[in-house]
């Protein structure tokens, strides 16, 4: 998939290898935070997480800060995976803390709801933890609704699960 840039305020959104350096580095920063929200769920010693390759009509995004000096950070991420032929699930959604409360979350979204519908899918559910209140926020704002925990998260307590359908135009 060649790479889109969409610039926004010093931000770009590209498409992105999974297990790319920016990708992981991001994913790191995602679980050192979910390990202090929930230590009661992380082994002691438990592995880093890792993405998988880019399924078929999968998508993973990386947003890029523009830096004095000509360079570029990467702020935040976030995948779509299939579900179903039209549902994709939201996944790996984080943005850096000294990122946060200026937008880029909900840019990174709406590049996310962009790239579902290219991809031919009209509706996006996603879990979040039930801890992670901002987030929550987040996809209430960008127009989700919760859903009963669907898939893999049907059983598990600290699940919180949304979706949207979404519309062209």
């Amino acid at each position: 998939m060649k790479n889109r840039v969409a610039p926004h305020f010093g931000l770009q959104v590209r498409s992105a290898d999974p297990q790319g350096a920016d990708a992981l580095a991001l994913l790191r920063e995602a679980a050192i935070e979910a390990r202090a929200l929930y230590p009661e769920l992380v082994q002691p010693g438990a592995p880093w997480p890792t993405n998988p390759p880019l399924p078929e009509r999968g998508a993973y995004l990386v947003m890029y800060a523009s830096e004095e000096g000509g360079g570029e950070l990467a702020v935040g991420m976030g995948a779509l995976r299939p579900l179903d032929a039209r549902t994709a699930e939201l996944r790996r959604m984080f943005v850096l803390r000294s990122q946060r409360r200026a937008g880029v979350a909900q840019r990174l979204v709406q590049a996310l709801e962009a790239e579902a519908l290219r991809l031919g899918y009209s509706r996006i559910r996603l879990e979040t933890g039930h801890r992670q209140e901002p987030a929550m926020r987040l996809y209430e704002r960008c127009g989700f609704y919760r859903i009963p925990p669907f898939g893999e998260y049907a059983t598990d307590p600290t699940s919180v699960c949304y979706e949207k359908v979404l519309t062209t135009g």
